[in-house]
């Protein structure tokens, strides 16, 4: 049933229907119909320095039919989703993180990925992956202790005050696979099951153009949900989703695009990354990336 579904989803002629994809633009039909279930956090508290909306804004959603599986609608400001496209596209492509593309002959030590790619394009596109902290071993799919870097504190403290907004008082990000989607990329059934602690949630973020997600459970027989990820959603996968099969079968265009600054926030630090930010010359490039990729960081507790 869910490779029939990534089937269907993956399809170019015929085009799939998307009538039955979640959609959490319309979560009061969804609502109305028990396929999810709306939840609160009763908080002020105001993380703009993270590049996040109050809580108490947030929208937060749990999939019925996937006990453990929690749907956050994009709690970022726009500025926020600025200062997160360009971590993953400049800094967390510089070394000691790994990438993909780390064997090209136009990669060489130390170099700075983002400052090649603005002048070649073929590099830019060849991008897929870079990993952080506990490097993700892709032959054994095991993290060792020797292959592990320290972990960008300001994405540590990000995730971690998600995580505590939640409930995840426990949780320590550890390892993130950031992963670049062209429009014709997909990513196939898998499950998440490297990690040493697996009862730890799996939180998943979104930047740029839409995913259609799937998520099923422990085997493929059984059949998945459909769900649309757009820029700034976050899917927490914890309980009986963390070891669910999960997948992204196509990559949509986006009329939505939140990263278009608007006045939803401020923001207030000592090294002027406000007007890097929010000056249209300098943001260009991360912006004309978005218009034809996506953007998905994936955090994990490893040990």
């Amino acid at each position: 049933m869910f490779k029939r579904s990534f089937k269907y989803y993956k399809s170019k002629k015929p085009l799939p229907s998307l009538e039955d994809v979640l959609d959490m633009n319309k979560s009061g039909q969804l609502l109305k119909d028990s396929k999810i279930e709306r939840c609160f956090i009763d908080s002020k508290e105001y993380c703009h320095l993270l590049g996040l909306k109050p809580p108490g804004e947030w929208e937060i959603f749990q999939i019925v039919n996937h006990p453990g599986l929690i749907f956050v609608k994009n709690p970022f400001t726009s500025v926020g989703q600025r200062y997160w496209t360009v971590k993953c596209l400049k800094d967390y492509t510089k070394k000691p993180n790994k990438m993909n593309i780390d064997g090209s002959d136009k990669i060489i030590a130390n170099s700075d990925f983002w400052e090649i790619a603005q002048h070649d394009r073929n590099i830019l596109m060849s991008l897929r992956w870079t990993t952080l902290g506990y490097h993700h071993n892709w032959n054994t799919k095991h993290y060792n202790e020797a292959e592990r870097e320290q972990f960008p504190e300001e994405l540590k403290k990000m995730i971690e005050y998600i995580a505590n907004q939640l409930g995840y008082t426990d949780f320590v990000a550890e390892a993130a696979i950031v992963n670049y989607y062209q429009m014709n990329s997909t990513l196939s059934g898998h499950t998440d099951h490297s990690e040493n602690n697996l009862n730890a949630p799996l939180f998943s973020l979104s930047f740029g153009q839409t995913a259609i997600f799937l998520i099923g459970g422990k085997t493929l027989e059984e059949k998945p949900t459909s769900l649309f990820l757009r820029s700034g959603d976050i899917v927490i996968m914890s309980k009986e989703s963390r070891l669910a099969y999960h997948a992204v079968p196509k990559i949509i265009h986006t009329e939505i695009t939140p990263w278009k600054i608007n006045n939803d926030c401020t923001w207030e630090n000592d090294n002027n990354e406000m007007q890097f930010l929010v000056d249209e010359s300098d943001w260009k490039p991360f912006g004309e990336y978005l218009e034809h990729s996506r953007i998905n960081v994936n955090v994990r507790q490893v040990v």
